[in-house]
């Protein structure tokens, strides 16, 4: 059970930047960017392709930027082109399908078996003992969500909490809404890619379908931390989309664990959960409508 829960904490760790990547997209910027599977991919294919070369700490780097390339294609339709954003998404991940293919030499999965990783050379360090993993991947995670909490307060920064939150105003204040966006989705998804690159390296292997659904993963993971820690603030934000990574990853493994749920159905039940949490408000205003109701009927009554 331990093992489980060590395990749980370290995926919960390094999906935690796809939340958080999210966050940046879908929260501040308010654009449903689909191009996350194919990012994702992205990352976790130049990293392990890279590692299996030889350069473990170049892949993270690599796939970084290869993420910021995507985002970059994605703004560039969507800015430039006049493609709506879900489309412009969905066109940038289709054509990934071909790239991540070449990247992993148009071989449908790489393995890292008897390679050395940056969870391995980490390892050697003699840090943390067992425990180096999840050293390693809540070290990278807090990071980038201590980076990312700093550069929504610089003046960029702000600039794209503003185009999120209205781009007609944005316009009006002389500030270019097709920079903003263009930065905002190519950091969002070079964090998406990092944490491809990362979970690449951690399970020695890429496979070309390894991030489908993954969009609607880290959404899940967004909103149940949003649930627990609400997101009036920036800070909270970032945290929640750690936290409820964490407790998603948490709870998959207690329904493996249990054998509670088939394997088959995690997806279903994944689905669920985000429909439901996204409806919470408005379920929510219902209830509460309908509250008043029976009170003000039975005090009309008495």
């Amino acid at each position: 059970m331990i093992y489980i829960t060590r395990t749980a904490l370290e995926l919960g760790f390094l999906y935690a930047l796809v939340a958080m990547a999210l966050f940046l997209s879908y929260r501040i910027l308010d654009i449903a960017d689909l191009t996350t599977d194919g990012s994702f991919i992205l990352g976790s294919a130049v990293s392990v392709t890279m590692a299996a070369s030889g350069h473990p700490y170049l892949a993270i780097i690599a796939a970084f930027a290869a993420g910021i390339c995507a985002g970059g294609v994605t703004a560039f339709l969507q800015t430039k082109l006049g493609v709506p954003s879900i489309l412009a998404g969905i066109v940038t991940n289709t054509g990934l399908y071909t790239i991540n293919l070449m990247v992993m030499g148009w071989s449908s999965n790489v393995s890292l078996l008897k390679t050395e990783t940056i969870f391995t050379l980490f390892e050697m360090t003699g840090i943390g003992g067992k425990w180096s993993e999840i050293i390693l991947a809540f070290g990278v995670t807090a990071l980038t969500g201590i980076l990312l909490f700093m550069f929504l307060k610089t003046r960029m920064g702000l600039s794209i909490r503003a185009t999120g939150n209205n781009i007609t105003m944005v316009r009006a204040s002389s500030i270019n809404p097709s920079l903003t966006i263009t930065v905002g989705l190519c950091i969002a998804n070079g964090m998406t890619a990092l944490s491809g690159a990362m979970v690449g390296q951690y399970q020695n292997a890429a496979d070309i379908n390894g991030g489908t659904g993954i969009v609607v993963i880290g959404l899940a993971c967004l909103i149940i931390g949003e649930t627990v820690l609400g997101r009036r603030t920036v800070a909270k934000g970032v945290i929640a989309a750690i936290v409820g990574s964490l407790i998603y990853r948490v709870i998959y493994a207690v329904v493996l664990y249990t054998k509670f749920v088939p394997v088959q159905g995690l997806k279903l039940i994944t689905a669920i959960v985000v429909a439901l949490a996204i409806a919470f408000p408005t379920i929510q205003k219902k209830g509460q409508f309908q509250k008043r109701k029976f009170m003000a009927i039975h005090k009309g009554e008495r």
